[in-house]
């Protein structure tokens, strides 16, 4: 049988349009009109430029109308504004006039003008048709420590090729880090996180507690731009991974802390499985709803328990909701378990490990929507210590041991994308990466740290001082 086929041409045909001729000034029309309008974009959508070009025509008319003496006067209350705006409203200063005048002087000063030479020195130019073309630097926006610098990429780049070069990146700005993020909406485009000076060397003081408490966005740490870190509790599972001292009761206390008000009200329970004897966790005993922390069959109970509370929920709320609601009749369960590999990979007996293993599987599978939520603890991230590591929707990595460790937690290409647990040093406990099912990018994080003086006071919290007066008798004010 003979192969069909067709006869084709070595080199393409050429095809050749005839020429327009157009005039010289329609030319010089058009582009002067494109120009125009492009200035005109740029104006509208920029504060910056509103302001100075009002600012310009308010002094031209106001000199013209009366003089210099009045264009003086004005200028003088506008920095007599301008200082008791950062006087009295620090917080609206910061945001309105200095980092508005840091981003502008930054991306001319800075990154516009080494753009066209590190697009280059990093590989990322094309040249087609004797022509280079490079990404287009778009905008950027600072922080005290962050510099978020917004670009379109090249036709065919992916982020995977901006997250290979960021170590080249960094040296290039002089930046001591560098996250390559997407931009939800557009795919075309990236920003590029550069950390200019990391506020994550301080240690990060305990958040106050509110009186009603947000299970979808529990304050307790810091990222690295500054702004809170608030940790989704309801309807998620948080696993929490780190070497010895990287933190991870940080992490944990800093959880119970923010839930101590709904644990009073009873909104939610916390069971805390200890298998290390009950060390890490007997500060906070009287908080807990139940506390295992003797022989590995109790920790089987305490799982098979929260199993059994699951599924009745699951029969009362099937066709009601597919979300829990806490209430003080159903609280949230949070099922605190300090190192999960003592009862996953560590146990002798065959019969116990298989009871844990199947108790976990299920919780882990099932037990979000109906309110029961599992936060652990561990050192090793291994699929054979933990096999069950891949349902945690919520995955925390501390400092780590080895690079291969960090694709484990936190998926393949993590540490591309800038989660270099590795590289975190033993000075900064309570440092990690956040890494949350359906984004792409990890978040750097320092846990607030959680002292015993802070413990006891959260365990056994003061009454409120009020003001005594005239008459009230101090036994009754005392009780």
């Amino acid at each position: 049988m003979y192969a069909m086929g067709r006869k084709v041409e070595e080199s393409p045909i050429r095809v050749r349009w005839d020429a327009v001729r157009i005039s010289v000034w329609a030319l010089i029309l058009g582009w002067l009109f494109r120009t125009v309008v492009k200035l005109l974009i740029v104006i509208v959508r920029s504060p910056m430029a509103v302001c100075v070009l009002s600012l310009t025509a308010i002094t031209w008319l106001v000199h013209r109308g009366f003089g210099l003496a009045p264009v003086l006067m004005g200028y003088g209350f506008l920095l007599l504004g301008i200082g008791l705006l950062r006087w009295r409203r620090p917080d609206l200063f910061e945001r309105f006039v200095y980092l508005m005048a840091r981003s502008r002087w930054r991306r001319f000063a800075l990154y516009r003008y080494r753009w066209p030479a590190s697009m280059d020195t990093a590989g990322l130019n094309k040249i087609r048709g004797g022509v280079q073309y490079h990404p287009t630097l778009k905008s950027v926006k600072s922080t005290r420590s962050v510099d978020r610098v917004r670009l379109r990429m090249l036709p065919g780049q992916t982020v995977e090729d901006w997250a290979k070069v960021s170590d080249r990146l960094c040296q290039t700005f002089g930046a001591q880090d560098c996250r390559v993020r997407t931009v939800q909406g557009r795919p075309h485009e990236l920003e590029l996180w550069f950390l200019t000076s990391d506020p994550l060397v301080v240690t990060v003081e305990p958040h106050p507690v509110a009186d009603e408490v947000n299970l979808d966005g529990l304050p307790i740490g810091r990222c690295e731009d500054g702004s809170v870190y608030r940790l989704k509790l309801r309807g998620n599972h948080v696993l929490c991974v780190g070497a010895t001292g990287a933190g991870k009761g940080s992490v944990l206390w800093s959880i119970i802390d923010q839930l101590a008000p709904a644990v009073r009200k009873g909104m939610v329970e916390v069971w805390a499985l200890d298998p290390k004897g009950g060390m890490e966790l007997a500060a906070g005993a009287s908080l807990f709803a139940r506390f295992v922390h003797g022989r590995d069959p109790e920790f089987a109970d305490a799982l098979e328990a929260a199993v059994d509370l699951m599924q009745r929920r699951q029969q009362t709320l099937r066709g009601v909701t597919r979300l829990h609601e806490p209430s003080t009749d159903e609280p949230l369960v949070v099922l605190l378990v300090d190192e999960l590999a003592a009862l996953t990979g560590y146990v002798g007996d065959r019969e116990t490990k298989r009871r844990i293993a199947n108790a976990l599987g299920l919780l882990l599978s099932q037990g979000r929507a109906v309110g029961v939520v599992v936060v652990a603890a561990v050192q090793d991230p291994r699929k054979d210590t933990i096999p069950a590591r891949d349902l945690f929707p919520c995955r925390i990595a501390l400092r780590l041991t080895e690079a291969e460790q960090v694709n484990l937690v936190m998926g393949h290409g993590a540490r591309d994308r800038g989660a270099r647990c590795d590289a975190i040093p033993d000075s900064l406990p309570g440092v990690g990466y956040v890494q949350v099912d359906g984004v792409a990018e990890p978040v750097r994080v320092r846990f607030a740290h959680i002292t015993d003086t802070h413990i006891s006071d959260m365990v056994n919290p003061r009454p409120p001082l009020r003001l005594v007066e005239d008459g009230d008798d101090p036994e009754a004010v005392a009780a």
